[in-house]
Order: structure tokens, then C-alpha cells, then sequence
């Protein structure tokens, strides 16, 4: 069994980089969905939706709640989520080279993912003075 994969984002966000994740890999090996909250959205409205999303890539071994700004709302809902029951671990900060980083290590668990996608991010970044 593997991980879940929730984004958690801003409109767009999520969508637009789950497309082009799946284009460079053409099927992603882990459950992923993107959840996308409005900027004038009632969280507590949205929380039995995304609640439902959470299950729907929950295998059993948890899920990995990838979020694009810390403090923002998609990342306080995927708070409310991880208090929820479901064994969960968020990491904020997504971009694209964090969820190729997990889609690269589906073999990984929970309790190693959120590393793996952190990593992703810092080694995306590259400053190149050319």
C-alpha cells in the first residue's frame, strides 16, 4: 500500500500542477487529487468536502497534504483536516519539483514523504547566473 496524495492550494494552483505532473509522467503512481479553496471561502463549508477528497486517496497508510502557502487559507483547512482522524502530514511551500520529488518515491511512507517533498523544493530552487 502507499500514500495519498491531497494538494491543498489556491485556485489554480493544484490543478495547474497536477496537469503538467501527469504529463511528464504520464500516471502518477500515487492517489493524488487536487483540492482548490476560493479566496472567499467559508472553511468550515469546505471542510466535509475536502474531508472527502482526504478519503478518496487514502489507501490506508495516510495521506501527504501538500499546500501551497503556510498560514493561508488552504493551509489552515488541511489543518482542521489532520485533526480529523485520518494519519495525515502536511508540507507547504508546493511547487512542482516537490510533487515530482514524491511522485519519484511512492515506495516511501508517511513518515518519510514530508521530507522527501521538503527536499524537492530546496533542491528545485537553482540560482543560475549565467
Amino acid at each position: 500500500m502507499t500514500c495519498g496524495i491531497l494538494l491543498v492550494t489556491h485556485p489554480g494552483v493544484g490543478t495547474a500542477l497536477l496537469d503538467v505532473a501527469t504529463r511528464l509522467l504520464r500516471q502518477l503512481p500515487l492517489k493524488t487529487e487536487a483540492f482548490e479553496v476560493p479566496f472567499d471561502a467559508d472553511l468550515d463549508v469546505l471542510l466535509p468536502l475536502a474531508s472527502a477528497a482526504l478519503r478518496r486517496v487514502d489507501s490506508g497508510e495516510g495521506v501527504l497534504i501538500l499546500t501551497d502557502l503556510y498560514g493561508a487559507s488552504p493551509a489552515n483547512l488541511a489543518g482542521q483536516l489532520a485533526r480529523l482522524g485520518t494519519p495525515v502530514r502536511r508540507v507547504s511551500a508546493l511547487s512542482l519539483p516537490m510533487l515530482l520529488r514524491v511522485m519519484n518515491y511512492p515506495e516511501q511512507g508517511l513518515d518519510q514523504l514530508p521530507a522527501t517533498a521538503a527536499a524537492g523544493t530546496r533542491n528545485g530552487a537553482i540560482v543560475d547566473d549565467a
